[in-house]
Order: C-alpha cells, then structure tokens, then sequence
C-alpha cells in the first residue's frame, strides 16, 4: 500500500529536494505549509534559497497538472497534492486550529481516515511530540543524516601504541609505515604515536596512506604570521592549512579555540608573504544567520544590513595585522583580501584563492554542496565552526553541512579534519565558559 507523508515546513527549508526522497508514495502539502514557506522566501540564507528552490519546484509541478487534484512525481507512483484542514470528525475539538502546526497536524489527521498508513515528517521535535499525543505517526527527517549522535563525528586524530625505536626512527628520519592490519586510519588523520614502555615518549605523525611514509607534523614554534600553536590540536591545524596539497580542509572546535585566527593567519601567510605567491587571494566569509529578527529588519543597503554579521571576519583581520588599518584597507582595496557573505560566494567559480568559510554549521547540505561544487583550480577551502552552536533552527549537530562534509570527505586524501577540543582565551572568558 502506498504510503502518505506530510512534510512540515522544517523539512522543505531544511532540504528544498526533500520531495524526491518521497516520490515513491504519495505527499501532502497542507496549505499552512505553502503559507510559511513564501514568509522566508525573502530571507538572503540557505532557508531563503531553499524556500525559493521549493516554491519554483510546485510551480513547475504544477504545470503538469492541479496541485488540488495531486501531480505524478517524476512519473514514480507518488502524487503530490495541496490540502487545507477542514471541520471533521477526525480532528479532536480542542485542537486549537488558530495554531499552524496544529493545522498541519488536522491535515494528517484527515489523511489518516483515508489512508491509515499515514506519516508526518518534521525536523521540530515538539511538533512530533504532539503527534504523538494525538497518536499520529511522526518521525524526523533523516535524509543526509551520516552519524546517529555528535559523539560519533570524526575527530580527525587518534592514539596509537608502538615500540619505543618506532619513535625513535621517526625522530631520527627514517621512513616508518603503518600496517592496514594494525590499525585502521583515514587519509590525512593525526595519530599521536605513544612509547608502550613509556608514556611520556610520543610522536605526534600525519598519516596519508598505507604506501606513504608517515609525516612528522611540523612544530611551527615561529608561529605563523605571528599566530603560534597552544597546543597539540592547534599544530595539527596548521599542518593542514599549510599543505598545499590538501585543498579541502574542515575545522569543529568551540570558541576560542584558534580555529579562525590560524585559518586566517595561514591564509595572510600564503597570499600576502612576499615571494609565496601560492594564491592569489584570500577570500573570508561566512553566512547570515540572524539571531532573532531577519536581516531584512536592519537599515540600509543589502550590503549595510550584513555588517553586523561579517565584522567579526574584519576583527580578526585587523588583530593579525598589528590594527594597521592603512594596510588592511589597501588589502581590500586592491582585492588580496575579500570579505563576503556566503550568498555573494555560491553564485561564483574561484579559482586560485585561499577561502576560509566560519559558522558553516549553520549551513545545510545543499548550501554546502553547492558552495564546494564552486572551487575552482588552485583553490583551497578552509570550512569551520562549532556544531554545538547552531542558530539554524532547521538543522542540528548531525544534519549541518559541515559534519556532512567532515563525514563524507574523510576517506579522501585531498582533505583533512582537525577537532579542536581546547579553548585558549583569557581567564574570564575560560571560567565564564566553565561554570555559566
């Protein structure tokens, strides 16, 4: 029997391909669901872009056909059609139908005395809970989903036991490879290798493949471009963003654990050091997530409303060049450095550039893909965030599009992860961190 599933708002502006998951069986959009889609068309994120992609998405399917009547889905078995909650026998009478997610749920309610394999899909987790009450089937969108819990998102390192003259080979220059049998190590993974006599005797190596030799992660005690690593997290992220021969590197770590300002040191290191010339540019962004109200409640020009959300990216910056505004500003002038939103960047082909993108957990899947899909030759990508810290009500620490990436990119050898798991800020903001 074919199946009918409701997809709430939250799954379309999650994933705006959302209705091709489901073409098999037949998809009910509830009016309300059409209702607040157009209210965020409007908005200059991902969940903007995504409500634009789905609206132009039922136009086209409603071209083929009434939306009212249902629309075959890419000749599959599934229909797709529109439906608004009307007075019924099957909808409790204290449900208060002036509430949108309760009139969501009507229409499932509706569907179920059709069709009592009926399942309703939503992202919101009270929304499921009081579908629950209802005894209505619900259950979250998974699609994209790659780990079951934030615990199991790849770290990019690990601790591995050998002899004590592995060590000291190592040190000494020698070529050390690891067994397949021995251990089991992605691409471009850490490994602090540990005497198994003495703990104290470590190693701290990058693996590249079972054929390579392992490489000696380098200590950078000159720091770069006046940034220098704390601590072992930190010098494994600096190994990374130095490699010109790993284009694709991401980076999870809360703040105040380096992770921006080694990205942008590494990347003022390699464009604007005389004589480097590795890129031609650096390009530093990250996207809009308005806390509260949308951006489109700021004064001003498109531009002017996003200086709140890039004036971070333009601190660091200063920071890293001594507050020389005089050299920040020819910088920028002259287009070595360009700081823009991650809507200005997806509609883009760079090439030969150094790009660091932060806060990508607030990205989803598609927003991401579709930024990854712009990098052009010579490119090197830095994605980072704190997928704890997730304004995207959308998304959470599973389903963003920086674990996808960390997840689906880590059995390549052009990319590498670091998690920084250690914050080194100031006294106060460590204790604030600690006991707040």
């Amino acid at each position: 029997m074919t199946k009918s599933y409701i997809l709430d708002t939250s799954v379309y502006l999650t994933d705006s391909n959302a209705i091709r998951h489901y073409a098999d069986h037949n998809i009910i959009i509830p009016f309300k669901v059409l209702e607040e889609i157009d209210n965020q068309k409007k908005r200059l994120d991902g969940i903007g872009a995504n409500a634009r992609r789905i609206i132009r998405t039922l136009d086209e399917l409603r071209e083929k056909g009434s939306l009212k009547d249902g629309v075959q889905i890419d000749k599959r078995k599934g229909f797709i059609c529109v439906k608004n909650y009307e007075s019924s026998n099957n909808i409790p009478s204290d449900l208060d139908l002036t509430d949108a997610d309760n009139q969501i749920i009507a229409v499932a309610l509706m569907e179920r005395a059709e069709n009592s394999d009926t399942i309703l899909v939503s992202k919101d987790i009270n929304m499921r809970v009081k579908c629950d009450a209802l005894g209505l089937v619900a259950e979250d969108y998974t699609f994209g989903q790659l780990v079951s819990d934030v615990e199991y998102v790849y770290d990019g390192h690990t601790i591995h036991l050998v002899a004590n003259e592995i060590i000291d080979k190592l040190h000494a220059g020698e070529d050390i490879f690891l067994k397949e049998g021995d251990i089991k190590l992605y691409p471009n993974q850490f490994v602090t290798l540990t005497a198994n006599s003495n703990g104290k005797r470590t190693a701290l190596v990058r693996f590249q493949s079972y054929l390579k030799p392992l490489k000696l992660v380098i200590n950078y005690k000159k720091g770069i471009w006046g940034v220098k690593p704390r601590n072992r997290e930190q010098r494994f992220t600096m190994d990374l963003l130095m490699d010109p021969d790993v284009p694709v590197v991401t980076l999870i770590g809360k703040a105040g654990s380096g992770k921006t300002l080694s990205a942008i040191a590494s990347g003022l290191q390699q464009v604007v050091e005389t004589g480097s010339g590795q890129y031609r540019s650096m390009i530093v962004s990250r996207p809009i997530q308005p806390l509260g109200n949308d951006i489109g409640f700021l004064p001003g020009e498109v531009r002017d409303k996003m200086a709140p959300w890039l004036a971070p990216i333009e601190d660091n910056l200063k920071f890293l060049m001594g507050n020389d505004r005089s050299a920040f500003e020819l910088y920028v002038n002259n287009g070595t450095i360009e700081i823009e939103a991650l809507t200005y960047i997806r509609g883009r082909s760079i090439s030969n550039a150094f790009i660091v993108i932060d806060e990508v957990q607030n990205t989803s899947i598609h927003e991401i893909k579709t930024i990854l899909t712009r990098v052009g030759e010579n490119t090197k990508i830095v994605l980072m965030g704190d997928i704890e810290q997730i304004d995207n009500i959308y998304i959470d620490e599973t389903t963003n599009g920086l674990t996808y990436v960390v997840e689906k990119f880590k059995d390549y050898e052009l990319a590498g992860h670091v998690t920084l798991k250690k914050g080194e800020r100031s006294d106060v903001a460590s204790l604030a961190a600690k006991i707040l």
